[in-house]
């Protein structure tokens, strides 16, 4: 390992402790990696705004960041177990490079604001991605649903309740990630302030150009309280993981669907057949495997927000315990997104039986219908409920699922699915 950063002298170091304390972190660093480089190219140049480092060495310095940035990308340059971070490495790079300039880089910041930055244009980027993924997701739904609509159990407590459509399954879906779409753009602003600059945790005797390393970091705001900076640690983390986690809910739920739609008990729907795979003794067998690994993706979402919660029981101020966010934060965002990704294509290419639906649409469920009709008619709701429960048994006598749906005039109903409404607050995304 490298020189550390904070190594004093005559204190030894311990080799298996060494390993402990630095566990994974310095491989995670590798997806944060570039970030930390961005980042360090902003406090040079604040540094030169300053007079700390002069005009020529901020150009040696941006011009040896961009270099190991270039390395880092074609493979030239490792980041493993040689250093004890990412932040480490940077330092030791520009120190091999350009001696007493690479020295003073890190003056002004600590390692703690170093990672919080580092992380937080990370996570932007995610965010990105994620209300990517949903706008994706919401368009193949939308489309989806302007097809002909087809029959459809709908169904409460899992039993069969009232006509649906095909159409209306797709625009219940569509206007989720709508709003999922919506959440991560919301929860990007939320997060969108630079910590840069509050150093360990209560700033320094330096007047750092906080503004400008904002403004050339693309942060719509500094983040003022460098206590506050420390205390976020975690809270914004959380935040894009319950945005990530809304998004993977609803494709638990439809992935639910599509796990009972596809058993010969429903075969309602069949699935391409790369989204399944076949089983290692039955040879008849062909298994939903990638939607039952979708429907169990929220969990792995939810377990990593639940560990970075539990690593939040903490006093004010940097506490090393925050370090384990980095794998629970790393692991949850890919894999969360890595599922998402593959929604769009699934869901464009499923195909109905319509056969199998229409002929799982009983008599007793247009009994509702009886019942709104009589109370339209005049007669008390609850005298046409009773009425139409006795009834149920008849009351799909000359009826189709088709008029039903046509009856359906409520707004988002069967007859008029809104989808216009939905197709606009897409369209507003990207305003």
């Amino acid at each position: 390992m490298t020189d550390l950063l904070w190594q004093k002298a005559g204190v030894e170091t311990n080799a298996r402790i060494m390993k402990f304390l630095a566990g994974d972190d310095v491989l995670l660093d590798r997806e944060f990696f570039l970030h930390d480089i961005t980042a360090s190219k902003a406090h040079v140049e604040g540094l030169a705004h300053i007079g700390v480092v002069s005009t020529e060495e901020m150009q040696n310095l941006k011009r040896e960041l961009d270099a190991l940035a270039e390395d880092f990308r074609a493979g030239h340059f490792v980041l493993d177990e040689r250093y004890e971070d990412g932040h480490s490495a940077i330092e030791a790079r520009l120190t091999d490079r350009l001696g007493d300039a690479g020295r003073r880089v890190h003056t002004g910041r600590s390692r703690n604001d170093q990672i919080l930055v580092a992380t937080r244009l990370w996570l932007k980027d995610q965010l990105a991605v994620l209300g990517n993924h949903c706008r994706i997701i919401a368009e193949v739904c939308l489309q989806r649903a302007a097809q002909p609509a087809l029959p459809l159990p709908g169904y409460t407590h899992l039993q069969r309740a009232v006509v649906s459509s095909t159409a209306m399954w797709f625009a219940g879906f569509a206007e989720g990630f709508v709003d999922n779409a919506w959440r991560a753009r919301q929860t990007a602003a939320w997060i969108d302030a630079n910590p840069l600059g509050t150093a360990a945790g209560y700033g320094v005797n330096l007047p750092l150009d906080r503004q400008h390393t904002t403004k050339a970091l693309g942060f719509a705001r500094m983040q003022v309280s460098p206590i506050y900076a420390q205390l976020s640690r975690g809270k914004f983390e959380m935040a894009v993981m319950e945005s990530l986690g809304s998004a993977m809910l609803d494709a638990r739920r439809l992935a639910w669907d599509l796990s009972l739609f596809t058993t010969a008990e429903f075969n309602f729907v069949s699935l391409p057949a790369e989204y399944t795979t076949g089983s290692s003794i039955m040879p008849n067998k062909r298994n939903p495997d990638v939607v039952e690994l979708l429907r169990a993706s929220y969990a792995t979402v939810a377990a990593s927000r639940c560990e970075i919660e539990q690593l939040l029981s903490l006093p004010s101020g940097y506490q090393r315990d925050l370090q384990f966010s980095k794998g629970s934060l790393f692991h949850g965002v890919t894999h969360g997104l890595a599922a998402l990704e593959l929604l769009p294509d699934l869901l464009a290419r499923m195909q109905w039986n319509e056969a199998a639906m229409r002929a799982a649409i009983e008599p007793a469920m247009y009994a509702t219908d009886v019942a709104i009709e009589q109370a339209a008619a005049g007669v008390p709701f609850r005298d046409a409920y009773r009425a139409a429960a006795v009834a149920a048994s008849s009351a799909g006598q000359g009826r189709t699922p088709e008029q039903s749906l046509a009856a359906r005039t409520s707004p988002g109903a069967g007859n008029d699915l809104h989808l216009d409404i939905l197709k606009q607050r897409l369209a507003d995304l990207a305003a």
